[in-house]
């Protein structure tokens, strides 16, 4: 036992790695983590893994190419990619990207795919399992115990009541952040605001289809006259304020029902088959690293990139991602990933994406699994081993 808040807590087990957070960033973190031999656990809140990716329905894996022909993310960014193509995609294969037919130029179809939601969620599921991940579901990480600058237990709470896991490192890929909150590491919130989705599977009379209701937003230094976000409503929510995100599924229902309804008028057959178990915020909260990565720098060469990322929203720019962006020297073994990374807010809309976290999550966990002192870790080792692990770290070496 150990008092925290004035609460005796039960420490259950311990790690070498716990990671926060079951959306892609976390599934790619955990893998990597436990691939370097870590004894790794995956604390998801949800039933299943995935996040918005799956439980969110916002099930387009966007690009992992730049557009121009030249795949940008590797590692577990390609691997999560293709397990959904081979056994959960929807729609239209990137034919051109899995055979040598076809050409991959600016007007040819981007390495990506939709899939099914459930399928990827047992996958990924699958996956983690045979790799050696201990997988906790229906579990909040509520708190942290810092001493000496280092996290030393993650405070949970479950069915079973709360409980505290002893780690050595932690991944924050929560995706709201929360962990670097709880410790007091230092955050910045999403000014903008999230527009209301409400993404949803229906099927009728024309078969089974994606409605992407409230698409994604566009950064208000982006906007124009002849550029503007398709909303659903005007509302805008920040994402961390519990009574707001209940405002929020509740509107999003209401908008399915709104549209369902108006479809049928000429589909008497049409209905929901997927809803989203979860808001479909996007952007939240986020670590202010040793570096904050902006959307002026693409083409920018790093010293200490872990991977890079292209623009989904469009075709030409790509970005290496600075080892020192998944971190903050406040405290020394807490290394974020996905969306909770050290971006500009405009920048933030683009590594904010599946596999962005992918490719974030594969160098935290594998930074997690070889350190817990992310300052004092050395770049060079840590890149070795991406690259062992089928990482691309540079720009110039795609061409």
């Amino acid at each position: 036992m150990f008092i925290f808040e004035n609460i005796k807590t039960k420490v259950i087990k311990e790690y070498d790695v716990a990671v926060c957070g079951g959306g892609i960033a976390g599934i790619a973190a955990a893998l990597a983590a436990v691939r370097q031999g870590s004894k790794t656990l995956l604390i998801e809140r949800q039933f299943m893994l995935g996040g918005l990716a799956t439980a969110g329905i916002v099930t387009i894996y966007l690009p992992i190419c730049d557009g121009y022909g030249h795949q940008v993310s590797f590692g577990i960014a390609e691997e999560l990619l293709r397990m959904a193509i081979d056994h959960a995609a929807e729609g239209k294969y990137p034919e051109n990207w899995l055979t040598q037919n076809g050409s991959r130029g600016e007007k040819d179809r981007r390495f990506e795919v939709q899939y099914n939601p459930q399928m990827f969620a047992i996958l990924a599921e699958k996956l983690l399992k045979d790799a050696g991940v201990d997988i906790l579901y229906g579990t909040y990480a509520v708190g942290v115990d810092v001493n000496d600058g280092k996290i030393d237990y993650i405070i949970t709470e479950n069915k079973s009541g709360r409980g505290a896991y002893k780690t050595k490192s932690v991944v924050d890929a929560t995706g709201d952040c929360d962990i670097a909150n709880f410790a007091n590491a230092p955050t910045d919130n999403f000014k903008q605001g999230n527009v209301l989705a409400a993404w949803y599977y229906s099927v009728g009379k024309n078969g089974y289809k994606l409605n992407e209701l409230g698409c994604a937003d566009i950064p208000d230094e982006e906007k124009t006259e002849n550029n503007k976000v398709r909303t659903i409503d005007d509302k805008r929510f920040g994402g961390l304020d519990g009574e707001e995100l209940s405002r929020q599924m509740f509107l999003s229902h209401q908008a399915i029902y709104k549209h369902l309804t108006e479809n049928r008028k000429n589909d008497a057959e049409l209905m929901p088959v997927t809803i989203a178990t979860i808001p479909q915020i996007r952007m939240t909260r986020k670590i202010v690293g040793e570096y904050v990565l902006s959307d002026k720098e693409m083409h920018k060469h790093f010293d200490d990139s872990i991977g890079m990322v292209s623009d989904w929203k469009k075709r030409g720019p790509v970005y290496e991602v600075p080892f020192r962006t998944l971190y903050n020297s406040q405290v020394k073994n807490l290394i974020c990933a996905g969306r909770c990374t050290s971006v500009n807010e405009t920048l933030w809309d683009i590594m904010r994406v599946i596999p962005c976290c992918a490719v974030t999550g594969q160098a935290a966990g594998t930074a997690a699994a070889m350190t817990d002192d992310f300052l004092a870790l050395d770049i060079t080792e840590l890149q070795k081993v991406l690259k062992q692990n089928g990482v691309v770290l540079h720009e110039k070496e795609i061409f």
